[in-house]
C-alpha cells in the first residue's frame, strides 16, 4: 500500500537536499545564499537539521531478525578489512575532510561522521 505521507516527506527532503547542494556549489555563505533566494536562515537551518536526522535514521542498523545490519546509507559500499590487525586503517575523504578509522572503530559512529560531513560539503 502506498503511504502518501512518506512519499511527501521524501519529496520535501529531496527538495531541500537540492537547495543545500545548490548553496554549497554556489560557494556562498548560508546567510548570503538565503538572502539571494529570499529564504529566512531559520528555515534553512530547520531543513538542514531535518536532513541530518533523516541521514542518521538511515544509518541505524536494521532489526536483528531481518538478517541485515545496515551500517552504510543507501548507495554506499561497505568495505571489509583484509585482516584484523591494528595497523590496518581506512581513510575516507569527503570534500576537504579526511577521516581515518582503525580496526575496532565504532562503525555506527563512523557512519554518522561521514553522513554529517557529506551534508556540510
Amino acid at each position: 500500500m502506498i503511504n502518501t505521507r512518506e512519499i511527501a516527506a521524501e519529496h520535501r527532503l529531496s527538495h531541500w537536499s537540492g537547495i543545500m547542494q545548490e548553496r554549497a556549489a554556489s560557494g556562498m555563505s548560508i546567510r548570503a545564499y538565503c538572502k539571494s533566494i529570499g529564504l529566512h536562515t531559520n528555515v534553512y537551518h530547520y531543513w538542514q537539521r531535518k536532513l541530518r536526522e533523516a541521514a542518521c535514521r538511515e544509518l541505524l542498523p536494521a532489526p536483528v531478525n531481518s538478517g541485515e545490519n545496515k551500517i552504510a546509507p543507501n548507495g554506499w559500499a561497505i568495505a571489509q578489512p583484509q585482516s584484523a590487525t591494528a595497523e590496518n586503517a581506512v581513510t575516507i575523504e569527503i570534500g576537504k575532510s579526511r577521516v581515518t578509522a582503525k580496526h575496532g572503530t565504532d562503525l555506527e559512529l563512523l557512519g554518522n561522521i561521514c553522513r554529517m560531513l557529506t551534508t556540510l560539503c
